[in-house]
């Protein structure tokens, strides 16, 4: 087998092609290093020297533009600017979208149409675009092609939500059409939706918003439940605030707070969390009356509730209930009380009473000292327009001072059964 040798001549011309490469590649690196340092600048004669050494560059070009825009050079030069940007890169939605900006200031409606249009074919998830899109569609009157461009804003970008369902409601405040054209399936924006109809004082709105959320079948948070349900006993919507309590029972994970026949009272053995909303326990913290659940004492279930007294002007204990009622309907009501140590004139006792027409349907005997547990009833029957009472630990005399440590358990309410 025999080598080629390569004769003299060869080697050098190879040594040139290699030497011209090298000079070549290093041409065109040193001239990508020095417009890329060139675009970094933010002065005129820089950037323009960045394109003329890479005028194939569209982002050197759209640098150019912003430059332009900022400056207030005249529309057309930066429409131009940006053209430039957008010819050799139609891609990026953020040059079609500041080239709209562009067409904006020129009073190009068509063009700025156009870009638009051209910024959401690029890159239809930008809430950016989406939103000027939008709002260009409001002022053009296409409020259709607005709301499915709102749509896009909420689907990816939930902070926009009350902003955009303001203009939503604005400038078509039709309830099912926003709910078909501009909600995504994302409970976050049904939140903002439903905030925003409480708000309005729009209770029917409201309605429909909590029924498509329901429809996702998707976790929703607690509080956003308790904060409805707040809205609907103001409104004295009790029929609504009862299915909402029924519906969030799988999706908020309230399941085990659900009244029943055999006891309308929710976690009347308090062998449950106390949720501070809703329909199961309320309070609300005071100096004068220490509320805990104690596993050490028990009734009914594996612990009770706590009241500690030491209060000189006391109203009640600070802890309620809300429970929904019939009218013209006859109610049995009971519970299991220990008291210990207590001072003052009579003493706490159970009291249901009408949330609106604000009557007193029962009231127990004092609940006084008593070692060991003990049992409190009655029955009572609700007014022609009751739908709603409240069962609290009231203090009799009421306003006086009281002393003392109070539990209570087994708490029951339920509806007398015609024999």
């Amino acid at each position: 087998m025999q080598l080629a040798i390569p004769t003299r001549g060869k080697k050098i011309a190879v040594l040139l092609a290699a030497s011209f490469l090298a000079a070549l590649y290093i041409g065109i690196s040193a001239l990508q290093f020095l417009a890329a340092h060139y675009s970094e600048k933010n002065d005129l004669a820089s950037l323009e020297r960045a394109v003329r050494l890479q005028p194939g560059n569209s982002e050197y070009r759209y640098r150019l533009a912003r430059y332009l825009s900022l400056t207030q050079s005249t529309p057309d030069i930066v429409a131009s600017a940006y053209r430039a940007a957008v010819a050799l890169n139609p891609h990026r939605a953020r040059y079609w979208f500041e080239l709209a900006g562009a067409y904006q200031l020129m009073s190009d409606t068509q063009g700025q149409a156009d870009a638009l249009n051209r910024a959401v074919l690029a890159d239809p998830k930008t809430p950016d675009v989406a939103w000027q899109a939008a709002n260009f569609s409001l002022v053009q009157g296409d409020n259709d092609r607005a709301l499915q461009e709102f749509r896009v804003v909420l689907e990816n970008d939930p902070t926009f939500a009350p902003t955009a369902l303001q203009l939503c409601w604005r400038v078509n405040p039709d309830i099912d059409t926003i709910l078909s054209k501009a909600m995504p399936s994302d409970p976050q924006s049904y939140y903002a939706l439903l905030d925003l109809m409480m708000a309005k004082k729009e209770p029917a709105a409201a309605a429909k918003t909590w029924a498509q959320l329901v429809q996702l079948q998707k976790p929703i948070d607690s509080g956003r439940v308790f904060e409805y349900i707040r809205y609907l006993v103001a409104q004295q919507d009790i029929n609504q605030a009862r299915t909402v309590w029924r519906e969030a029972g799988a999706l908020s994970g309230l399941s085990a707070y659900q009244p029943s026949r055999q006891n309308l009272v929710v976690n009347g053995d308090f062998s449950l969390p106390v949720l501070n909303g809703g329909f199961d326990w309320i309070y609300y913290r005071s100096k004068e009356v220490e509320l805990a659940l104690d596993p050490t004492q028990a009734h009914s279930g594996n612990r009770s509730l706590a009241i500690v007294f030491d209060s000189r002007a006391l109203e009640d204990a600070g802890i309620r209930q809300l429970v929904p009622v019939e009218p013209n309907t006859t109610y049995d009501f009971s519970a299991n009380f220990k008291a210990q140590d207590m001072l003052g004139a009579g003493g706490p006792r159970f009291a249901v009473q009408d949330v609106y027409g604000e009557q007193i349907y029962f009231a127990s005997d004092d609940l006084k000292n008593a070692d060991f547990w003990k049992s409190v009833s009655g029955g009572f029957t609700t007014g022609p327009e009751a739908k709603l009472v409240v069962v609290r630990i009231q203090r009799n005399p009421p306003g006086s001072a009281i002393k003392g440590k109070l539990w209570i358990d087994g708490v029951k309410m339920v509806e007398r059964q015609n024999p």
